[in-house]
């Protein structure tokens, strides 16, 4: 008998891959990889303040986690370029929805928080 995943227990593992999709370095790659394969460079030029660092470790996660696939040419120099695997195309449409809603409703979470600030 195979237990369902729940997300509400403690000890389920569907919770690591929340917490992945949940990054923000996470949602933009995957968004940004939703127009097609880009190299290492043009994603760090499309997501604005990411680091090298972050990037490369944000690319070898969601390489690791089958979101994205990672193609090597042997040309000189070499290319690498990074795609979209077919679950992390599944994926896409939900968090281009999310990034979205927050550019959409940003101004009123930004009132709030002046106001729950000022109310202090």
């Amino acid at each position: 008998m195979q237990i369902q995943p729940d997300a509400f227990l403690a000890a389920c593992p569907s919770r690591e891959v929340l917490a992945r999709i949940g990054e923000k370095w996470t949602v933009l790659a995957l968004v940004a990889l939703s127009a097609g394969a880009l190299r290492f460079g043009e994603l760090r030029r499309r997501i604005e303040g990411i680091s090298q660092k972050m990037l490369a470790q944000t690319l070898r996660n969601l390489e690791s986690d089958g979101l994205i696939t990672r193609q090597l040419f042997d040309e000189r120099p070499l290319r690498v370029e990074y795609r979209l695997s077919a679950s992390g195309e599944e994926l896409v449409p939900l968090l281009r929805d999310l990034k979205r809603w927050a550019e959409a409703h940003l101004k009123q979470i930004q009132v709030s928080r002046a106001q729950s600030v000022s109310a202090v």
